[in-house]
């Protein structure tokens, strides 16, 4: 049998011009277009995909969405997706997203508090399902979703938002590993390079770092504070090196940071980790490809990605909120000292 000759529409293709093509009711299109409420016959949807094909058919977005109640679209605020860590869980997101049929749009906050409030306001406007945040602030403002009752996960959080679904790692007992293998190593001066924060809480990679010292009888050593940036490690690693304090491992709070580091420990001619060992936080695949390799707190970015998918849409089917806390796990590699 061959398919029907039709005049191509002169106009945007719909719905009817697919019906007409394939020898079928708009109805059956709309199955086909939306996996559902109905099922069709195999031999029927073929010819309604080859319709499809055919004549170029989009669904209109706009349209689809006000008839299902939902855009089928999460967005996603990170303060930087060109930071390794940022990027690759945005990437995990984005595929955890599309396998439950959602899209994503994601934007950057550049560690701004004024253009993350931008950023939901544009989100909420769009009418997206639900915002994945990966606030700069413990408690950001989120007026704007309630608003719109549009429900949200924050991201990168290591202590429960009372009411919020939130997903993180312990900072704190992820930082007190890293700290305690350098220890481990015979070292006694351990130096902190820590990223700046825009609230005022302490950071729990910090309070791991002074948890692991005090239980090992130990003072504080340097502290350098910068960006969670290459250069910002950069500059830290500098200031580390210059102390009159000057420690004889490092653990910086970022692998970005611990890049940063690295070089200018290079610079300066000092052997990493024969003089100087490092460790750092993240988990990135760049921290694989330094030289030495970094030793680092991996994070289950795929896991913690499709579970804040998971926690959109649970809010949306309004259940109760929850904090889920990942377990981190030190990377072993050169730059701490071991083989």
């Amino acid at each position: 049998m061959t398919t029907p000759i039709v005049q191509a529409p002169r106009g945007p293709v719909t719905r009817k011009d697919v019906a007409r093509y394939a020898g079928v009711s708009t109805a059956v299109v709309s199955y086909v277009v939306n996996g559902g409420p109905k099922k069709v016959a195999p031999a029927t949807e073929a010819k309604v995909q080859d319709a499809i094909r055919v004549l170029d058919y989009r669904p209109n977005a706009a349209a689809r969405a006000l008839k299902l109640g939902s855009s089928e679209t999460l967005g996603l605020i990170v303060p930087d997706n060109s930071n390794p860590f940022f990027s690759l869980l945005a990437h995990a997101v984005e595929d955890a997203a599309a396998e439950r049929g959602y899209a994503l749009l994601l934007t950057n906050s550049d560690g701004n508090i004024a253009k993350e409030r931008r950023n939901v306001r544009n989100l909420a406007a769009r009418q997206v399902d639900g915002v994945l945040l990966a606030s700069v602030l413990f408690q950001p403002d989120l007026e704007d979703l309630e608003k719109a009752d549009i429900p949200w996960v924050l991201l990168n959080q290591d202590r429960e938002v009372a009411g919020v679904n939130s997903i993180g790692v312990d900072l704190l007992a992820g930082a007190q590993i890293a700290v305690e293998h350098l220890l481990g190593h015979g070292h006694t001066n351990v130096g902190l390079a820590m990223g700046t924060n825009v609230g005022n809480d302490v950071d729990g990679r910090e309070l791991g770092w002074l948890k692991a010292l005090a239980e090992a009888g130990l003072p504080e050593g340097p502290i350098a504070r910068s960006p969670f940036t290459r250069s910002g490690g950069y500059e830290a690693g500098k200031r580390l090196l210059a102390s009159s304090n000057r420690p004889t491992a490092i653990f910086a709070s970022s692998d970005m940071q611990a890049v940063g580091i690295l070089r200018a420990l290079h610079e300066a001619g000092v052997s990493v980790p024969g003089d100087i060992a490092v460790t750092s936080f993240d988990g990135s695949a760049e921290a694989e490809y330094t030289w030495p390799a970094l030793t680092t707190v991996d994070q289950p970015v795929r896991e913690m990605a499709a579970a804040a998918v998971e926690g959109i849409l649970a809010a949306r089917r309004k259940a109760a909120p929850q904090q889920q806390m990942f377990p981190t796990k030190l990377h072993v590699r050169q730059s701490c000292g071991c083989p």
